[in-house]
């Protein structure tokens, strides 16, 4: 995607033919890129970004189709408190072209956030009510004097922190994947459909009352759930094929209240497709590997 031509033909076999039927508002190039190890990926991330969004310039969708890459929450060296975020020092030198990538093209910075992780991780530590927005005491950040009662807000907050020690306060930060598993291994505490249920209905509840967080309190959190359906094929833990709202056949996996509001389906295994569904500002992500038919 670093050569124009060939970032042309993508644009206009994967976005403009699907405009304006499909609303398309953000292309994402790469999925956790500056959290991996290959340099050279890492190098051509900026590069790519910058040639994609001067196809959609030339195109005349760049007022309606954002460039973005989404970040795993490694990219931080400091999460808490959140006022005192700060990015990994060796990413530096790619974060600063990045974030005024972002500051000049009014895009957002996207961030993959798992309150899941850190609960599996030290469950004695960490508390159920905090990470599921149920009521709790929530935790003050001692600089700022800010209550925060759930950890997904506190990781936004520390990624606001990190940007703005780059000099920024005008990008905002939306969460490009989050969600909870309703099964997993022996050792995946928590990972139960109750669990699931509650962190992504309490979610729902969040964004129809337009919530913002505790740092950014006029701006409503922007959320892509994931996902919409569990992805049998998945490797890893158990956990990793169940993040889904729904089995392969529509019916819920848990119910949160969306009933109705999906077709009936089929599937045909022969096909792939990315599956986006925008629910009353709910928004879900799933990768499946079927074709939806309704």
């Amino acid at each position: 995607m670093t050569d124009p031509t060939k970032a042309q033909a993508w644009v206009k076999q994967h976005v403009l033919p699907h405009l304006p039927q499909t609303k398309i508002t953000c292309i994402t190039v790469g999925n956790e890129v500056l959290s991996g190890n290959d340099t050279q990926l890492i190098s051509n991330l900026v590069p790519a970004m910058k040639t994609i969004y001067d196809v959609l310039v030339s195109l005349g969708l760049n007022n309606q189709v954002n460039v973005s890459t989404a970040h795993s929450l490694t990219i931080l060296a400091n999460s808490f408190p959140p006022s005192s975020g700060t990015f990994k020092q060796d990413l530096m030198q790619y974060m600063e072209p990045l974030i005024e990538f972002h500051s000049q093209t009014k895009s957002p910075f996207l961030i993959n956030a798992y309150p899941y992780f850190a609960y599996k991780s030290n469950p004695s530590e960490v508390p159920l009510d905090y990470v599921l927005f149920r009521p709790n005491q929530g935790l003050v950040d001692p600089i700022t004097n800010l209550n925060y009662d759930n950890m997904l807000y506190a990781q936004i907050d520390a990624a606001y922190s990190a940007i703005k020690a780059m000099g920024h306060t005008d990008i905002e930060v939306k969460i490009s994947e989050t969600g909870w598993p309703s099964k997993g291994d022996s050792d995946e505490v928590g990972a139960t459909p109750e669990n699931a249920g509650i962190y992504n209905s309490n979610i729902l509840r969040r964004i129809e009352e337009k919530q913002g967080t505790p740092m950014k309190p006029s701006v409503p959190i922007d959320v892509f759930v994931f996902a919409l359906f569990n992805e049998d094929l998945k490797p890893g833990p158990a956990s990793e094929r169940n993040y889904g709202l729904f089995y392969p056949d529509g019916n819920p996996v848990y119910d949160i209240g969306l009933h109705g509001y999906l077709p009936r389906m089929s599937y045909s295994s022969a096909a792939y497709k990315t599956q986006v569904v925008h629910i009353f500002g709910f928004l879900i992500i799933s990768f499946t590997t079927f074709l939806l038919q309704a």
